[in-house]
């Protein structure tokens, strides 16, 4: 912050409070100068005659003459006609005649003058507009970031057209050359900041100016200009092309202070641009481990900033006297490039010249941010199409009778078949069904056991095996006729209308796994037979979970048990297990989960390994 002579730091910084944080530093008035009688002197005299009179004159911003139309002058709040005659050919050929050379970018200017004149031609290159353009040379803009300019930081100036970047431009320059001694050079490519002519405008002080032959050769000179010329501080207009955004880049890492201003009003505008993006560093695509990913709450592919921004501070020119300051562009962008919105310094100026300086506090709401991962139930997309375990959910399931309600049949059976094909692992319950609860000494139907199980898509030696090891009184069946419950992989009943309409007419219910793993197997039939699970289920014998029973799989396996049973449920401590197959660790993966607990791999192969965590 600067004091009432804008020239010294003030020692105390700001201290934002719970909503915001206020400082006020008086800086008095500025003061404008400019040539307007010259830019008059190129007008015609019907023109010229009304603006002189006009009681709005020293807030003229621009007269606007087109071919065949009524002249007009814009205001800040309005614009009006100033002449009841159109604009002639012969009134244009006036004016032209009396400013600059019109270069590539159809802009000139008047002698020593910061007034801009930009042409419009026709398709064989005849002028038929003219934009008069006041140019001033203001005084006092900048002590709302007279400390940030004296910091030696690059800055870059942002704002739409018209709100006073380039007027801006010119008293940094001024200020860094004359008050702070340093060595500036402007990269004047249109002659706005410094004038037309070879002489510069004296409101630039003793910075030094290069003029461009062509917009499309600005890079070049600023290159040229830190070779050549040793400047301590570059002042740029209008960064516009990835060429510019390079050069500036270049210009930086050398060394020198950088200020100027690009196309966009905020730093959102920028990151969006593919062309100019570099100047805040840079966007890129990274893929995230699963750990960080968890760590983050994000998805594994997110932004991230590609290197360091060329400016490290950014202003938002909003309004003339009301700025928002990013003074670490870094972090700024960093957070937004997480979903969230950076908190904003905002810097206004009143009448009086006194600078409030405001920090607002944006509130921050993770469940809302763009990068936050929303959490997607179980078996969503397959068993581990997430990278990682999720724990099983750990609710009993209502008992499930005959005896119908009086619920319609059609509305009963849409109702369990929708909860059936939802993307969770939820079973259904006796309201799904139409059905009353009745006793849990007998099948989900009411029917005496053994269950007889009608299997579509579940893998039937995996069903068998956990008949035979959990002793369940369950028989497997082929015939859907005598089934008492069909049990089906979630995908394959989605697309298959013939089940369904089966199972309705004969009032089977589905039950869904989303995977024809052991433990989604053992899990549904426990379920369905109403056994009661405790908080940790055992296992009796861990060959329940091997393929081909090998002594690699068993062992595996069973250092997993110990793994859960001895240190991760009792202490609450995650465990790495040693390295792996691919095989070997999904048989661990689908162990860790019998124990609802979660599990992920990690590493490279031939290292990678299984990283069990605590529920």
């Amino acid at each position: 912050m600067v004091n009432s002579q804008g020239n010294q730091p003030i020692d105390n910084p700001i201290q934002p409070q719970a909503q915001s944080g206020v400082e006020n530093v008086d800086l008095g008035r500025t003061q404008i100068t400019d040539d307007l009688s010259q830019l008059l002197e190129i007008l015609p005299e019907t023109i010229r005659e009304h603006l002189t009179t006009h009681s709005s004159l020293s807030s003229l911003i621009e007269v606007v003459m087109d071919l065949g139309r009524l002249p007009e002058a814009r205001f800040p709040n309005k614009a009006e006609y100033i002449s009841d005659i159109p604009v002639t050919r012969s009134d244009l050929k006036y004016a032209i005649e009396r400013v600059g050379h019109f270069s590539g970018d159809n802009r000139a200017g008047i002698e020593q003058t910061l007034h801009r004149i930009s042409a419009i031609r026709n398709r064989t290159g005849e002028i038929i507009g003219l934009t008069c353009r006041v140019g001033r040379s203001v005084f006092g803009t900048i002590h709302m970031i007279r400390d940030l300019v004296e910091s030696g930081q690059s800055i870059l100036m942002l704002g739409r057209p018209g709100v006073g970047k380039t007027t801006a431009l010119r008293e940094i320059a001024r200020v860094l050359a004359d008050e702070l001694h340093k060595r500036v050079v402007i990269i004047d490519t249109s002659n706005e900041i410094a004038g037309d002519g070879d002489i510069p405008h004296p409101a630039i002080g003793r910075a030094r100016r290069m003029q461009v032959a062509a917009p499309e050769f600005q890079h070049k000179v600023m290159i040229e200009a830190v070779e050549n010329h040793m400047p301590e501080v570059i002042v740029i207009d209008e960064i516009g092309t990835e060429l510019e955004a390079l050069a500036a880049r270049t210009i930086a890492e050398r060394g020198v202070q950088l200020v100027g201003t690009a196309h966009g009003n905020q730093i959102e505008n920028l990151i969006k641009n593919p062309t100019l993006c570099d100047l805040v560093g840079g966007i890129q695509s990274v893929t995230l481990g699963d750990e960080e990913a968890r760590r983050r709450g994000s998805q594994k592919t997110v932004l991230e900033r590609k290197a360091p921004p060329t400016f490290e501070i950014a202003v938002e020119m909003s309004e003339r006297k009301r700025w928002v300051v990013h003074e670490r562009v870094s972090e700024t962008v960093d957070t937004l490039l997480r979903g969230r919105q950076p908190d904003l310094q905002v810097r206004t100026v009143s009448e009086s010249g006194k600078v409030t300086i405001t920090k607002e506090l944006q509130p921050q709401n993770p469940t809302t941010t763009k990068t936050t991962a929303a959490v997607r139930p179980f078996g969503s997309a397959g068993l581990r199409a997430s990278g990682k375990m999720q724990p099983l959910p750990a609710q009993t399931l209502p008992e499930l009778g005959r005896r119908p309600q009086a619920v319609p049949e059609e509305k009963s059976f849409e109702q369990m078949l929708n909860e059936s094909l939802y993307p969770s692992d939820r079973f259904a319950s006796a309201a799904d069904y139409g059905f009353e609860e009745i006793s849990p000494l007998a099948g989900p139907n009411g029917e005496d056991l053994p269950l007889h199980v009608y299997p579509y898509g579940v893998s039937r030696h995996q069903l068998d095996q956990v008949i035979r090891t959990l002793a369940l009184p369950v028989v497997v069946t082929k015939d859907i006729d005598s089934a008492d419950v069909v049990l089906a992989v979630r995908s394959h009943v989605k697309n298959h209308s013939k089940l369904r309409q089966m199972s309705k007419n004969r009032q089977v219910p589905i039950f869904t796994i989303n995977s024809s793993s052991v433990p989604k197997i053992a899990h549904s039939l426990r379920r369905m037979l109403h056994l009661e699970e405790g908080s940790t289920p055992e296992v009796s014998d861990v060959s329940l979970f091997a393929q081909s029973g090998s002594d690699d799989e068993i062992e595996a396996l069973e250092e997993a048990r110990l793994a859960v049973e001895q240190i991760v449920i009792p202490k609450g401590q995650p465990v790495e297990l040693l390295p792996r197959g691919g095989q070997v660790r999904k048989m661990q993966h689908e162990l860790v989960e019998h124990y609802r607990l979660k599990s992920c791999s990690f590493g490279d192969e031939p290292n990678r390994r299984l990283r069990i965590y605590p529920a």
